[in-house]
């Protein structure tokens, strides 16, 4: 089994980190329209994890790739990305199917990492041009 580069797990947990504030900012929502419940809360952790484990499958990804051919670098990655969709359309079904889980709060953090990216660069003076 091969190291976890670093930056892998550093972003990783930065992506971590920001979906657990938004998360804090979902359930705060749901206690403001007084829809909130346990299932709110199982489905936001499993949102949450599902998001996370998908960001730090994709940098297990590129970081295998960067060592490959071009050409087997970029079927590398598609074939990462079709699996790790699956993998995340699977668990989105069975948090919407399975009543234990607000199906709201299991699709929405499936966004965070998107949303903590897009933020980056307010907050990291390095990606500023």
């Amino acid at each position: 089994m091969k190291k976890i580069d670093a930056v892998v797990l550093k972003e990783t947990k930065y992506i971590a980190a920001w979906c657990l504030i938004f998360s804090i900012l979902m359930q705060a929502v749901f206690l403001v329209v007084s829809k909130w419940n346990y299932t709110v809360l199982l489905g936001n952790l499993l949102g949450c994890v599902t998001a996370v484990l998908n960001f730090f499958l994709m940098g297990l990804t590129v970081q295998s790739a960067v060592l490959k051919e071009e050409k087997e670098a970029k079927t590398a990655m598609k074939v990462s990305q079709l699996y790790r969709n699956m993998l995340v359309l699977i668990i989105v079904v069975v948090g919407i199917l399975i009543p234990c889980f607000n199906t709201v709060s299991v699709i929405v953090p499936i966004f965070f990492p998107r949303i903590a990216i897009a933020l980056r660069p307010l907050f990291d003076k390095s990606l500023r041009s």
